[in-house]
């Protein structure tokens, strides 16, 4: 009776594998991109986050792990692949590096119908400047907030105006915003926490 119980079991096992595998191997393109961006946490971090010098991203060719890897933008917001060379990856989003690498696989006639999916593995720093204790740049999460910035920065100093912060998104010649404390931080912001005159 025992044998017989353990034979089934591995006959259910078995069974709910193959039909994993089918499923799998029959899954049309969006299906396929949507189970790899489960495995990989979805999409990137930070909602239509543009990318840039610094990040560090790892690109995966579905069913090619030779063309696969992890790769960090240089200060012109390229790297480069194999086979396709340099891909310009700043300014573009996730989605957008995905289309523009398949394309590249596709038009030079290394693949026929490439499927590339993206994951951001480091954003690059935020910079916090003026009325905090330890101004400096400092490694992005996912979720931060102002408070959150000024505390890894060891806090306010005695003079900082805390009603008047101002982000600049993206960096120096990004847009300029109000910043509350719960306001969202973003890579490449510099929070500037300026000085109260009374």
């Amino acid at each position: 009776m025992m044998d017989w119980l353990r034979h089934l079991r591995i006959c259910a096992v078995w069974m709910v594998g193959l039909g994993l595998l089918t499923a799998c191997s029959s899954s049309p393109p969006s299906e396929a991109r949507a189970v790899a961006a489960a495995a990989t946490g979805g999409e990137s971090g930070v909602a239509g986050y543009r990318l840039g010098p610094g990040d560090r991203v790892r690109v995966t060719v579905f069913r090619h792990v030779d063309l696969s890897g992890e790769f960090q933008l240089d200060g012109g917001g390229a790297f480069a692949m194999p086979l396709v060379g340099e891909i310009q990856g700043g300014g573009m989003d996730a989605r957008q590096l995905e289309t523009q690498i398949e394309t590249r696989l596709k038009d030079g006639g290394y693949l026929v119908n490439p499927q590339v999916g993206i994951e951001v593995l480091n954003y690059r720093p935020f910079y916090i400047i003026g009325e905090v204790n330890n101004p400096g740049s400092y490694q992005y999460v996912n979720g931060m907030t102002v408070i959150n910035a000024v505390a890894l920065a060891g806090g306010f100093t005695y003079r900082a105006d805390q009603d008047d912060i101002m982000i600049n998104r993206g960096g120096s010649q990004g847009e300029e915003v109000e910043g509350l404390l719960d306001t969202e931080v973003l890579p490449g912001d510099i929070i500037n926490v300026t000085e109260r005159f009374f």
